[in-house]
């Protein structure tokens, strides 16, 4: 069976850097990844992220290397 990896989630006030780093709006930002404002902004004001978001927003906005990782696994494990 293959080996389960435990996702880490990005903390809100990581999200909130790539937001801003970005100059993106929250619409703007939250939009690639069928996340509405509201809900960007619940995630953006602490609430916790549900790990498929959390992926996405790691492999969109994260580091490049950070997504080919997570790619990776995900065929591994799913593949």
């Amino acid at each position: 069976m293959p080996q389960r990896h435990k996702a880490q989630s990005p903390t809100s006030e990581q999200v909130l850097e790539w937001r801003r780093k970005r100059k993106l709006s929250q619409s703007e930002f939250w939009a690639p990844i069928g996340v509405t404002q509201s809900a960007g902004s619940r995630y953006e004001s602490g609430r916790p992220l549900p790990i498929p978001i959390a992926l996405l927003l790691e492999m969109v906005y994260g580091p490049p290397k950070r997504a080919e990782k997570l790619l990776g696994k995900l065929r591994t494990v799913h593949g």
